[in-house]
């Protein structure tokens, strides 16, 4: 057998059925690579412990025929999700010391489902960031390497999960994805993520950054896994005014492979200005690929693009300005030694100066300017206005006939830590471009490798699906992955 840390989830669940592979021998695999793996900086917090006896009681569980698919599968956590008694600083010092005493619903159901825990996963700070250099933890490093050795960004802000999945150090992982954090770590390293609809998991426990826009999902090797992991992470939520009182379908059985007489539109205002050819050339890779399974791929217009950017980082700062407010220095976590005659006003200001980075300060300013008084109606509102038409160019071209949209994940491979310059933040903001539109939507999105660029990195396309239809969209995302055969790996260097 291949090494256990390497397999699918939907092989290791096939083995573990079988007998050939216990959850034990499983989760020590994946230990083991983990402690090899301190240069990649994925894990944060351990929970080796924690993960053992999981282990052994999923064993229990297969053993007495009480196994759900996720049943024994070792499994990664993005440190934005609180998991009772595990410190969950959401990759900020604002929260260094702070453990809870609750469990968010993703996590509780992937415990109920039988999923291992191995600890907890680098990400960008407060999840705002799109190459996880934004972390207190120091950046997570993609497993991949430029041709030159250089290290690169995973992406972010689930820079931690792709990593680790990439490199084999857990079976899947859990994302957040606000604009696109968890596809464009995907596409970066090789992996697919799954960003559902709006409502699909619960926020319970997901520590926020802006609550409209934010939506946990898979990071895993394959579209099935991604099916399989939903399946366990989806539920209806009354602790979640905004999660949908749905059932939740089985999504590994819509993957019949079968797309013909799909409508795949390709949206005309994705061809940006400057795009490199190896994207360009890939997307139309992807929709011959689609094209020769049965589908029509159809032109399609999303006029109100190119102001998705700029809505984005006027909403997601003015609900994050928000959400953030509450890290004081009072309740839990950081708070800043006061000298004599510092009153309350210098605790709160002490305490977040040093609590945030500068990134996360920087969005809190412009949110707390795009909300004053002054501002709120020439910027909030107009954003939100154009976040109104953004979706209803979406609910337009679904009600013309297209079941799915195909476009670029990202607009380049993955990139050099440190490259982009951090006096001029709209360069990292850029990265976005593709992925904005879905948060604001709420409409579910995957990103699937299909190929390479010249110096051998990989890339990805994004599919994009109605609301809701996960099992559908991941169907169609299948096929363009069997078509692309991507089954290259990072060459071990860590």
């Amino acid at each position: 057998m291949t090494n256990p840390n390497s397999l699918t989830i939907a092989d290791a669940r096939d083995a573990l059925a079988r007998g050939d592979l216990s959850a034990v021998d499983l989760t020590e695999a994946c230990l083991t690579a983990i402690e090899g793996a301190g240069a990649l900086n994925a894990f944060v917090h351990g929970t080796p412990d924690m993960a053992r006896d999981m282990a052994r009681a999923a064993d229990a569980r297969i053993k007495a025929g009480d196994a759900t698919p996720m049943t024994g599968i070792p499994v990664g956590i993005k440190d934005v999700f609180c998991v009772r008694g595990v410190p969950s600083q959401a990759g900020s010092r604002i929260l260094q010391g702070f453990t809870p005493e609750y469990e968010s619903t993703v996590t509780q159901n992937l415990w109920n489902a039988g999923a291992v825990m191995l600890g907890k996963l680098n990400q960008d700070e407060f999840a705002m960031g799109s190459t996880n250099e934004s972390s207190c933890y120091g950046p997570a490093v993609n497993p991949w390497r430029g041709p030159d050795g250089t290290r690169l960004t995973p992406g972010g802000s689930s820079g931690g999960s792709a990593a680790a999945v990439a490199a084999d150090l857990c079976l899947g992982a859990t994302g957040t994805d606000t604009g696109g954090s968890i596809r464009q770590p995907a596409a970066f390293t090789g992996t697919v993520g799954l960003k559902p609809t709006y409502g699909r998991v619960s926020r319970w426990g997901v520590i926020a950054y802006a609550s409209s826009l934010d939506q946990a999902g898979p990071m895993t090797r394959t579209v099935r896994d991604a099916a399989i992991m939903l399946g366990a992470m989806a539920s209806a939520d009354p602790m979640d005014s905004t999660c949908a009182d749905l059932p939740v379908p089985d999504f590994e059985a819509a993957l019949t492979g079968d797309i013909r007489g799909k409508r795949i539109g390709i949206p005309r205002e994705y061809r940006v200005d400057g795009m490199p050819d190896a994207i360009d050339a890939l997307w139309r890779q992807g929709a011959d690929m689609l094209r020769d399974a049965g589908a029509e791929i159809v032109d399609i217009s999303l006029p109100h693009t190119k102001y998705a950017l700029p809505a984005y980082y006027v909403i997601a700062p003015a609900e994050a300005s928000s959400n953030l407010a509450r890290y004081d220095g009072v309740r839990y976590g950081h708070r800043a030694k006061l000298g004599a005659g510092d009153g309350i006003t210098q605790m709160y200001e002490k305490t977040r100066a040093e609590g945030f980075g500068p990134e996360v300060q920087r969005r809190i300013m412009i949110g707390t300017y795009v909300l004053s008084a002054g501002f709120y109606d020439a910027y909030y509102n107009r954003a939100r206005k154009v976040r109104a038409l953004i979706k209803r160019d979406f609910d337009q071209a679904f009600a013309s006939g297209i079941d799915s949209i195909l476009a670029p994940a990202t607009p380049s491979a993955a990139f050099a830590l440190g490259s982009v310059d951090k006096g001029d933040p709209v360069q990292m903001y850029l990265n976005d471009v593709f992925t904005v539109t879905l948060n604001l939507a709420g409409l579910p999105g995957i990103a699937v490798p299909v190929g390479r660029d010249a110096q051998g990195l990989p890339l990805g396309l994004q599919m994009i699906g109605r609301p809701f239809e996960e099992g559908d969209l991941m169907n169609q995302a299948q096929v363009l992955e069997s078509a692309a055969g991507f089954v290259a790996k990072p060459e071990r260097w860590w």
